[in-house]
C-alpha cells in the first residue's frame, strides 16, 4: 500500500468527516501533498464551496503532510494538533477543492531536531486552495506534534 493510500484510509477511519466530505489524497512526493474533495458535498447556499469545508480541507492538508513525514521518520506514535491558524478567503471556489501543502526542507529539519531531543515540536505549514490556477484560499497553520 502506498503512503497516499494508507493516509486516505487513516483519514477516513480516524476522522469520519473526511469520508463525508469526499476527501482524497491526490498526490504525495515526500515534500508536497495535494488533497482534493468534490464540490457537491461541500457546497453552500450560493453554489460555491462552503468556507468551513475549505478550512477543513486546508487544515487537514497540513496535518496530513506532517503525519506522513512523522511516519517516514519512525515517529508514527506522535499526536498532531493544530495550535493556531489563519485563513484568507480570496475568491470563491466553484469546482473541485484542491488543497496543496509544500514542506520546506529547512523547516522540517528545524522541526525534527527538537522533536527527537524533547519529544515535542512546532511547525508552521502553508496551504493553498486554487481556483483556475489562482489562489482562492491561503491558510497558515501552526501544528504541534507531541506524545
Amino acid at each position: 500500500m502506498t503512503h497516499a493510500a494508507a493516509l486516505e484510509q487513516t483519514l477516513h477511519r480516524d476522522i469520519p468527516i473526511t469520508r463525508e466530505m469526499g476527501i482524497r489524497v491526490a498526490a504525495y512526493d515526500g515534500k508536497h501533498l495535494r488533497l482534493t474533495a468534490p464540490l457537491a458535498p461541500n457546497v453552500n447556499d450560493k453554489g460555491t464551496a462552503f468556507g468551513g469545508s475549505l478550512y477543513s480541507v486546508a487544515v487537514l492538508c497540513g496535518w496530513s503532510l506532517l503525519r506522513l513525514k512523522l511516519n517516514e521518520a519512525g515517529l508514527e506514535k506522535k499526536n498532531i494538533v493544530i495550535q493556531e491558524a489563519n485563513t484568507r478567503y480570496l475568491r470563491p471556489v466553484t469546482g473541485e477543492l484542491q488543497a496543496e501543502c509544500h514542506l520546506v526542507p529547512e523547516a522540517w529539519q528545524d522541526f525534527l531536531q527538537p522533536m527527537q531531543q524533547r519529544g515535542r515540536a512546532r511547525i508552521t505549514l502553508s496551504v493553498v486552495i486554487r481556483q483556475q490556477d489562482k489562489a482562492a484560499v491561503e491558510f497558515t497553520g501552526q501544528y504541534v506534534a507531541l506524545d
